[in-house]
C-alpha cells in the first residue's frame, strides 16, 4: 500500500505567486515518490484558515479541508520560510490549529518533517520549533528530519532564484525523505501501542 505525504506550504504568498517554500516542498515530495510514497501540496495561503486552536472554527474556516488531507496521509512535512529568524505568521498559524490534535491521539503514527528557506540565519531555529511542536502533538520526528536553504544573510535571492541548487541541501532532501518513508512504513505495520 501506497503512503500518502502532505506538504502544508506555509508561503506567506498566495498562488500564483512563486514560492521559494512551495519549490522545497516538491522537491522533498519528488525524493519522497522514489520511495514510493504519494503526496499533495497545499499552499495554507491559499485557503481561508481562521486563527484559532480548534479543529474547525466555523463558517467559512479553511482549516477542517485541509485537516482531512492530513489526517488520511502518514507523512507531514511543514514548509516554511525563515521571517526575522522565526517560522512564517501562516506557520505559526498551523501550528497552532494542531494544538487541537493534543488529546484526540489523531497524530500518533505519523511522521513529521521540516523544509526551511531564507535569506537569513535561522534554518536550524526554525526546524527545532517546528519540529518540537509537531512532537508535542503526537507525530514522530525520524533522524535526518529537515532539509534548509539559507541565502546570503540580508540578501535578495530567493531559492526559487538561486543558481545552481547546493549539493547540501539536495542530500539533505534525500535523507529526509528515505527516513520518513522508512519510519512510516515501520509505524504502519507495528502502530504505536493505543
Amino acid at each position: 500500500m501506497t503512503l500518502r505525504a502532505l506538504v502544508l506550504c506555509c508561503s506567506l504568498r498566495r498562488s500564483p505567486s512563486p514560492s521559494s517554500s512551495e519549490l522545497l516542498g516538491r522537491e522533498v515530495l519528488a525524493a519522497l515518490a522514489d520511495h514510493d510514497v504519494d503526496g499533495t501540496v497545499v499552499r495554507v495561503a491559499d485557503h481561508d484558515v481562521h486563527f484559532g486552536v480548534s479543529a474547525d472554527e466555523g463558517s467559512v474556516d479553511g482549516w477542517p479541508a485541509i485537516r482531512a488531507q492530513l489526517l488520511d496521509a502518514q507523512i507531514l512535512v511543514v514548509a516554511t520560510p525563515i521571517w526575522m529568524g522565526q517560522p512564517a505568521s501562516v506557520c505559526k498559524m498551523v501550528l497552532e490549529r494542531l494544538d487541537a490534535e493534543l488529546t484526540t491521539g489523531t497524530m500518533t503514527g505519523k511522521v513529521a518533517a521540516v523544509a526551511v528557506v531564507g535569506n537569513e540565519d535561522g534554518a536550524h531555529h526554525v526546524t527545532a520549533e517546528v519540529l518540537q511542536a509537531l512532537n508535542d502533538v503526537g507525530c514522530t520526528v525520524p533522524a535526518a528530519a529537515s532539509t534548509y536553504w539559507v541565502g546570503e544573510a540580508m540578501g535578495k535571492v530567493d531559492y526559487k532564484d538561486a543558481g545552481p541548487k547546493p549539493g547540501t541541501t539536495a542530500s539533505a532532501t534525500r535523507t529526509l525523505a528515505a527516513n520518513a518513508a522508512h519510519l512510516a512504513r515501520l509505524l504502519r505495520s507495528t502502530p504505536y501501542p493505543s
